[in-house]
């Protein structure tokens, strides 16, 4: 059962982690006002716990219910996996940084540098590469025979 609970618990946090960057996809652009940055700074936090949750679900998956540890811990996708989910991690760094220190800006606009837009998109492909992956290691590839 808590198996079940804990794959919920994962597939939730992991379905606000992505409506999150989409909707921050959506709303950056190379000039925004001051209240998109507000609202950017608002999504952006459900964007970071939501990440934080992935991981700690994601890990007592791994480690403490349903498949055996090795099932993962052998397998080289889940390996992939896992490092482009902290290289998603680390690409939305300096987007949040920018974000959070332009949110209470008495600017009526605000120029966004194109790197923050970059890291957003590379954000983005990534979080569509890691379900494949996903798929592949719940069928068993990637284990040794």
């Amino acid at each position: 059962m808590a198996y079940i609970i804990f794959r919920y618990l994962h597939f939730i946090a992991i379905i606000v982690l992505a409506g999150s960057l989409i909707i921050e996809n959506t709303a950056i652009s190379r000039t925004i006002s001051a209240e998109d940055v507000r609202n950017l700074a608002k999504v952006d936090r459900f964007y970071g716990l939501s990440a934080v949750l992935v991981l700690l679900f994601g890990l007592t998956l791994w480690l403490w219910v349903g498949k055996p540890a090795d099932f993962y811990s052998q397998n080289f996708l889940f390996h992939i996996k896992v490092g482009l989910f902290v290289i998603l991690g680390i690409f939305s760094i300096y987007p949040t940084v920018f974000i959070f220190r332009n949110r209470n800006t008495s600017e009526s606009s605000i120029d966004v540098p194109a790197i923050v837009i970059w890291l957003m998109r590379l954000e983005l492909v990534l979080l569509l590469l890691i379900p494949v992956l996903a798929t592949l290691m719940a069928r068993g590839i990637g284990l040794d025979p």
